[in-house]
């Protein structure tokens, strides 16, 4: 791989990155602008590592790829936490995972794979903010109704 292509594939990854967590910045997520940059970075070059070396040694390219996926997983259980009955940033731990996804697309050289990726995350954070919260406000109108009639019978 050329210093040009590995330079496009990890610039592809830190646009993207830029991108999903300007967003989840935006939103004051305790995984921000800098976090989700530095994951698709992180995810991109430990690809772009295994690709250099199967290309120059032999191997296996998804052993890597497996490895980041269990590392991610770990720092997303991180951002979780749960208070009292309720359990927050399980939105921004599955961003995480996903961007880790799009710094690996990206270190393939799959260019419009990541911006297609890039525009499902926003998609999903952005469009569904709303429908999330009509759902949430029909659910409280009717537990609050079930529940009324139940405490009348």
């Amino acid at each position: 791989m050329s210093t040009l292509d590995f330079a496009l594939r990890l610039l592809a990854a830190i646009g993207a990155g830029f991108i999903i967590g300007f967003e989840r910045e935006w939103r004051s997520k305790s995984a921000g602008l800098r976090t989700i940059t530095l994951v698709t970075i992180g995810a991109s070059l430990y690809v772009l590592l295994s690709i250099m070396i199967t290309d120059a040694k032999g191997g296996d390219v998804s052993r890597i790829i497996g490895q980041v996926v269990t590392g991610i997983g770990f720092l997303g259980g991180g951002i979780i936490f749960k208070e009292g009955v309720s359990v927050r940033g399980l939105t921004t731990a599955a961003t995480v995972w996903c961007s880790s996804a799009i710094g690996a697309l990206a270190a393939g050289g799959f260019f419009y794979e990541t911006l297609l990726g890039t525009l499902a995350i926003l998609a999903v954070n952005i469009i569904l903010v709303p429908m999330n919260d009509f759902i949430h406000s029909l659910s409280r109108k009717y537990e609050t109704k079930s529940h009324s009639s139940y405490e009348d019978d």
